[in-house]
C-alpha cells in the first residue's frame, strides 16, 4: 500500500527498482545524519554566547570580583546553555580545584573555539595578567569572529541551496518532462535503457551536488549521511514525472 501511495512500483516497472534500496539506506542515513547537526547548532549557540559570556567577565573583574565570583555572577544572571554548562562545571570544581572546574567546563563545551579562549584565561591567570582587559579585547574580537562566521553561513547556505534544489530537483523534472513530452512512453516509445542511464546519472549528480553544497559550507562529513536519500530523490523526480507525462 505504501509503495502504491508514493508510487515505487513505477521504479520497478521502469527497471530502476534499485532505487527503493537506496531509499531504505537512505532513510537509515538520515538517522545518522541528524545528531551531527544537533551537535553543530549546539556549539554554534554556545560561541555565539561567548563574546557576551566573556564582557560580562570584564565587567565582573573590573569591579573588583574575583574570576570565581564572576563566573557565579555569570551563572546566577544568565539562563543559557554556557550558563547551565559553567554552573555544572564550578559545582564539580568544588571537590577539586577552580583551574581544574574551567577544564570541565572547556570540555563540556565541545568548542575548539571555547576551549581556546578557557586556554588563555588559564594563562592569564598564572601569568597574573591584566585580566579584564584580556578578557575585554577576547569578547570584541571573538564577536567580530562570530559574525563574519554567522555572514559566511548565510551567504553559503543560500547559494547551497540553490545548487541542490536546481541540480537534485529543477534538472530532472525538466529532463522528464521534455522526454515524457517528445517520446512518451505511451505512443510505444521503447526507453527502458535511456531511462535508466537518466535514472542512474540524476542519481550521481545529485548525491554529487549535496557533497559540494556540504564542501562549501565546512560540512561535507556530515552530509555523507543524507547522499543516498538525494540520490534517491533525484531518481524519482526523473521516473515519477516521465511517467506521468509520458502517459
Amino acid at each position: 500500500m505504501i509503495s502504491e501511495m508514493l508510487g515505487l512500483w513505477i521504479l520497478d516497472y521502469w527497471g530502476v527498482g534499485w532505487a527503493n534500496w537506496l531509499l531504505i539506506i537512505g532513510i537509515a542515513g538520515v538517522g545518522g545524519g541528524i545528531p551531527p547537526m544537533i551537535e553543530r547548532r549546539r556549539r554554534r549557540v554556545l560561541e555565539n554566547a561567548l563574546p557576551g559570556m566573556l564582557a560580562s567577565l570584564s565587567d565582573s573583574i573590573g569591579s573588583g570580583q574575583g574570576m570565581q565570583q564572576a563566573m557565579q555572577n555569570i551563572v546566577m544572571t544568565q539562563d543559557d546553555l554556557i550558563a547551565k554548562l559553567l554552573e555544572q562545571a564550578l559545582d564539580e570544581s568544588h571537590s577539586s580545584t577552580f583551574e581544574a572546574g574551567l577544564a570541565r567546563f572547556a570540555v563540556m563545551t565541545r568548542s575548539e573555539q571555547v576551549q581556546r579562549v578557557i586556554a588563555i584565561m588559564g594563562t592569564a591567570i598564572e601569568q597574573d595578567a591584566p585580566l579584564q582587559e584580556i578578557l575585554y579585547k577576547l569578547s570584541l574580537d571573538y564577536e567580530r569572529l562570530n559574525d563574519l562566521m554567522n555572514q559566511r553561513e548565510v551567504d553559503l547556505s543560500g547559494r547551497s541551496l540553490l545548487i541542490m534544489m536546481f541540480i537534485c530537483v529543477g534538472l530532472p523534472l525538466l529532463i522528464a518532462f521534455l522526454v515524457g513530452l517528445f517520446a512518451p512512453w505511451s505512443n510505444g516509445f521503447q526507453l527502458g535503457f535511456l531511462n535508466n542511464t537518466f535514472a542512474l546519472f540524476f542519481c550521481a549528480v545529485s548525491m554529487y551536488s549535496v557533497a559540494v553544497s556540504g564542501r562549501m559550507l565546512g560540512r561535507l562529513r556530515d552530509v555523507l549521511w543524507f547522499l543516498p536519500i538525494w540520490g534517491f530523490i533525484g531518481t524519482y523526480l526523473y521516473i515519477v514525472p516521465y511517467h506521468l507525462i509520458g502517459g
